[in-house]
């Protein structure tokens, strides 16, 4: 078994290489190819889907019940402000500069070298699957969804996304609706028709003030918010007969999609259709073992207000890794390498309360 120190340091080595080889979501072939070259290198039995890169610990047993250590190895693309190379993997001042160095690389990384730790160990009280994964970042099918096809049944995971190592226990939905008023076009000059675009307005201003009425611990209220509005007219003389406009809605766990949009569409004239209800909000039990070897650890859990693949996962999952959300999709990324000892250090010490 290797020390933590050497599985940390090859893990800034490994994000330095998966830093130089461009991943963009749908384009993850080179990294896929990477993070395979890892395993067969620590002689690591894997299979893969897609751009899904995923091993199971070397002892599994049937008969015990299973986690998931995922994160994904797929970017952004490198937003204008960039003054750095973002595939160069610079280290300067104890950053590590690079496309998804903070989101996620950091993470999977780490998780990685977790998984290396466990993945001789027998007698241990969990299977141990380790999973990298592609299309996070555009919420696409052939990520998580398709490779949780192919993996055994899964009681439970920690998903990888910069957390500062707390514990992201709670994760907001985000529902997409598209909304249509109708109207009767006329002649404006004349006051013909039904002005659809007034109609909208009535809506609008039910959205703007409605408050749902459960207020979640750790996420706070539903958000509803108007953040799109249009019509087909060109001409200024004419009613619209018809008024589009989309709702961006924020949901806690509270509340199923469902039962939102039955609320709103009691209480609306227009049409109501979602875009997708895939990424629902999650939340794992604060007395979890998960969650509880974490907060005996020292790190406090809180509500997370971004997505991630955890929205994709019928079990519980834990949100946690090292880095910060706030330098997520940011010009000149970077994580500090330190980050990256501690995060390997503190998966470790995790799963050793866990599944020990």
């Amino acid at each position: 078994m290797n020390s933590i120190q050497q599985l940390s340091d090859d893990a800034v080595k490994h994000l330095q290489q998966l830093i130089a080889l461009p991943s963009f979501s749908r384009e993850e072939d080179a990294t896929a190819g990477l993070l395979q070259n890892i395993m067969t290198q620590n002689g690591i039995a894997f299979n893969h889907v897609g751009n899904n890169v995923f091993a199971v610990n070397k002892h599994f047993s049937e008969g015990k019940p299973t986690l998931l250590l995922n994160s994904h190895h797929d970017t952004v693309k490198p937003n204008k402000g960039y003054t750095r190379d973002p595939f160069s993997a610079d280290i300067v001042d104890g950053k590590l500069y690079g496309l998804g160095s903070n989101d996620a690389g950091g993470c999977l990384v780490s998780l990685m070298a977790t998984f290396l730790h466990f993945y001789n160990e027998e007698n241990l009280q969990y299977n141990i699957v380790f999973a990298a994964t592609a299309e996070e970042e555009i919420s696409g099918t052939g990520g998580i969804e398709m490779a949780l096809k192919h993996l055994p049944q899964i009681d439970c995971a920690i998903v990888g996304e910069p957390t500062l190592l707390q514990l992201a226990v709670a994760e907001r939905g985000l529902m997409v609706l598209d909304c249509v008023a109708e109207g009767v076009a006329g002649h404006a000059a004349r006051k013909e028709g039904l002005n659809a675009l007034y109609k909208a307005l009535d809506d609008i201003a039910w959205f703007r003030s409605y408050n749902f009425e459960q207020v979640s611990p750790f996420l706070g209220p539903v958000q509803l918010s108007v953040t799109v509005i249009e019509t087909e007219n060109k001409a200024h003389n004419v009613v619209p007969a018809q008024c589009r406009f989309v709702v961006d809605v924020r949901v806690n766990e509270c509340y199923t999609f469902e039962a939102i949009l039955e609320t709103i569409r009691a209480n609306v004239q227009c049409s109501v259709t979602p875009r997708s209800t895939r990424l629902r909000s999650t939340s794992i039990a604060l007395e979890h073992p998960l969650v509880a070897a974490g907060i005996a650890l020292g790190s406090q859990p809180y509500g997370s207000p971004t997505t991630s693949d955890k929205a994709l996962m019928p079990f519980p999952a834990l949100k946690m890794g090292p880095g910060d959300s706030a330098r997520s999709h940011t010009a000149d990324e970077f994580i500090f390498v330190d980050e990256i000892h501690k995060g390997v250090e503190a998966y470790i010490n995790l799963l050793n309360k866990v599944i020990k």
